[in-house]
């Protein structure tokens, strides 16, 4: 297996469709009162129908002709792994740039390709001046484990247009700090 990672323009973002999101999810999390629980969940998640796909390349699309900025990681010919960072700065300090959609194919999972895009990712946004990731976090014991693998934290400043979008969400940020600005974020999570 030979992964390259580099960048993704517009015409990249159909290549979303070639991305196998199909998962089991045994646990699921939700945030109560500031706390973090988890619950069993037993779902078995086939992938995105063709309307959720074009949802996605769309919002990509979005995210890039914004400003955004997106980076995958190729097996070969195949994107197996991609991430999109927002162009848009939120927070009340206006300090925090989202990563707007992170999906790594399934039989690609924990092989540090999610870990290598959002510290792509991160340079970036540290390099626009960001303080902070934001990240709405599907709620999947998986995807929540990554992130806080990779120096997410629950966040007490919950951006409010991200909420109404992704109520479910957890809502985490991954400080950017200065020796982190040059590194990307955290230390683990090899995912």
């Amino acid at each position: 297996m030979t992964l390259r990672y580099r960048g993704l323009k517009c015409g990249d973002a159909h290549r979303i469709a070639e991305i196998d999101r199909s998962e089991t999810i045994e646990r699921i999390y939700a945030v109560s009162e500031g706390t973090l629980t988890s619950m069993e969940a037993r779902i078995e998640s086939s992938g995105w129908d063709e309307k959720t796909t074009r949802e996605m390349i769309e919002r990509c699309s979005r995210e890039l002709l914004a400003g955004g900025t997106a980076y995958g990681c190729f097996d070969g010919e195949r994107l197996v792994g991609f991430g999109v960072l927002s162009g848009a700065f939120r927070g009340e300090r206006r300090d925090r740039l989202a990563v707007d959609l992170m999906y790594v194919s399934s039989s690609y999972r924990r092989r540090g390709i999610g870990t290598r895009i959002l510290r792509e990712l991160a340079a970036v946004a540290a390099d626009r001046g960001a303080a902070e990731l934001y990240i709405s976090s599907t709620e999947t014991e998986s995807a929540v484990s990554f992130y806080r693998d990779n120096g997410g934290e629950l966040t007490p400043e919950i951006d409010a247009e991200l909420f109404e979008k992704e109520p479910y969400d957890i809502h985490m940020v991954i400080k950017l700090q200065k020796e982190e600005r040059k590194n990307g974020p955290g230390s683990g999570g090899d995912r």
